[in-house]
């Protein structure tokens, strides 16, 4: 089966999940990033096994900070963030083995931080009054919309390299095709709300920003994956590669939407 025969048939079976999922919100939607996001992190962790992160110290956190979200808020999640530094120090100084510690807790946080923090900013959009559904789906398919575009275009005509030490792929022809893509995504989905959710140049604005913030999600984690020596963070979801390689675009993708909504006056 080809790479992209693969790709549909996985998106056609969790793609309706994850929007009914979406829809249902809640607890609903938080065993959905609670499971994906483990998941990921598991397999940040194994990827990233050299540098000896302190894989309990990260599960611990990611499942604080997200619990912290959804109980508390924002600032609980943060708290989350900040308890998994102290249980890296614990489990590091209770440990026999002594790796480097720069690069152990660094490995540790940063799953937490950069997972952990991603999943949580697209509850915390999903958790918009009113408006909420709408916003997830925007971002999540202004995401697809751009990867699509600038993949097909970059492929087509695409000449001037964008990142060629990180990821040789991607063209600047590609992203002007992913940005504008993006933006009629965002536009054509939260059109039917501009009178009460965000105006047309809002719309149009948190599609550029989704898309901006998806290139970068996905160039961090090749950076993170040459770094490291794979070309995908597993296998488990078949063309596309691992689940981290599934989330990395939505990990920077919610942040910046729930900013960019935030700066809006919505959030």
């Amino acid at each position: 089966m080809s790479s992209l025969a693969s790709r549909i048939r996985v998106a056609a079976v969790l793609l309706p999940l994850v929007i009914g999922l979406v829809y249902l919100g809640d607890w609903w939607l938080f065993g959905l990033a609670l499971v994906g996001g483990l998941i990921a992190l598991h397999e940040l962790y194994t990827l990233a096994r050299e540098l000896r992160p302190l894989v309990l110290a990260g599960y611990i956190g990611f499942v604080l900070a997200l619990l912290g979200l959804e109980l508390g808020g924002l600032p609980w999640m943060l708290g989350g963030i900040v308890a998994t530094l102290v249980f890296s120090f614990v489990f590091f100084g209770l440990s026999d083995v002594r790796p480097s510690a720069t690069a152990s807790f660094g490995a540790t946080l940063l799953g937490v931080v950069w997972v952990g923090a991603g999943l949580g900013f697209l509850l915390l959009v999903r958790d918009i009054p009113e408006f909420g559904f709408w916003a997830v789906t925007a971002v999540m398919f202004t995401v697809f919309a751009a990867d699509t575009a600038a993949f097909f275009v970059g492929r087509a005509i695409g000449r001037h390299k964008m990142a060629p030490a990180i990821s040789p792929g991607k063209s600047w022809e590609g992203f002007v095709a992913g940005l504008l893509a993006a933006m009629g995504a965002s536009f054509l989905i939260l059109y039917k709300d501009r009178d009460e959710f965000l105006t047309i140049p809002e719309t149009l604005a948190l599609g550029a920003a989704v898309a901006l913030a998806s290139v970068l999600g996905d160039l961090f984690e090749s950076a993170v994956k040459r770094d490291l020596g794979v070309k995908d963070s597993g296998r488990l979801l078949g063309g596309h590669g691992g689940m981290l390689d599934r989330l990395d675009s939505l990990l920077w993708a919610g942040p910046a939407a729930y900013y960019a909504i935030l700066a809006f006056g919505q959030a």
